[in-house]
């Protein structure tokens, strides 16, 4: 083959997804050959798709378990432990190590040292605590399967839209690290995220899906800053702890929001 038909060869949407799937989930999703230097990057336009893939099974995992019997707060936390499960606890993982470095760290170096550190501590135990049971809480108000799976879709989408643009927005923490090594991502990427998590929300939400969109982008912007004031940049930890806050955000504003403008 040649070295031009193997460039057409992998630019092709369907090995994009797969490597994004094989990025964000733990799916047995297998990738034929090597992966090119750049499909990273370009992998990561479709992150919104994932998310919005997640929300859609963990949105008929919250049905099924309404339909035979269940309660709101059981069926919510079987679709939040579905999602963690297929996720591998990816984004959940980032969050912990985040809320212990910048909670025990003296300053960038001794934070990004417990960072790098497998141990879970007092600040990551209590930040997985909130997460989950904020996000728990958020699916159990909304209560009806339609509106949870919206809201999940719609979350799902938004929170992994703004991760390309948080990672292009920031400069690498470390000089050794992977994200370094990478690169920063393609600007065309970045706007292809945003507007498909922007329209896959749309589509889910409805007219939610613009304050859900405001609260996004001003978690995001936040957690940017934070990361900013604190290391200096991004790591991948830092991108999954933008994940979990957007999602939070998002679901919390859904829950007061969303049963508002569904028919």
């Amino acid at each position: 083959m040649s070295k031009s038909s193997q460039t057409t060869a992998s630019a092709r949407p369907s090995d994009e997804i797969a490597a994004a799937l094989i990025f964000l989930t733990r799916l047995p999703v297998r990738f034929d050959g090597p992966m090119p230097a750049d499909l990273h990057g370009r992998a990561l336009g479709w992150y919104p798709v994932v998310g919005a893939g997640l929300g859609l099974a963990s949105g008929a995992v919250y049905a099924a378990a309404t339909l035979v019997g269940l309660t709101s707060l059981a069926a919510a936390l079987l679709a939040l432990g579905f999602q963690i499960a297929v996720t591998g606890a990816l984004h959940e993982d980032g969050l912990a190590d985040v809320a212990d470095g910048f909670g025990g760290g003296r300053d960038k170096t001794s934070k990004l040292a417990i960072m790098r550190d497998s141990r879970l501590g007092s600040y990551g135990v209590l930040a997985l605590l909130f997460s989950v049971g904020l996000r728990w809480s958020a699916l159990a108000a909304l209560a009806d399967p339609l509106a949870v799976a919206a809201a999940l879709i719609g979350a799902g989408a938004l929170s992994r839209a703004v991760v390309p643009a948080v990672y292009g927005y920031l400069d690498p923490a470390r000089t050794d690290g992977l994200a370094a090594g990478l690169g920063p991502p393609p600007g065309t990427r970045i706007a292809m995220a945003l507007a498909l998590g922007s329209c896959l929300a749309g589509l889910a939400l409805g007219p939610a899906a613009l304050p859900a969109l405001a609260a996004a982008i001003v978690a995001a912007l936040a957690i940017a800053e934070l990361a900013r004031a604190q290391v200096g940049g991004h790591t991948g930890d830092v991108l999954g702890a933008c994940q979990q806050g957007v999602e939070i955000i998002v679901l919390l504003v859904l829950a007061t929001v969303l049963p508002w403008t569904l028919p």
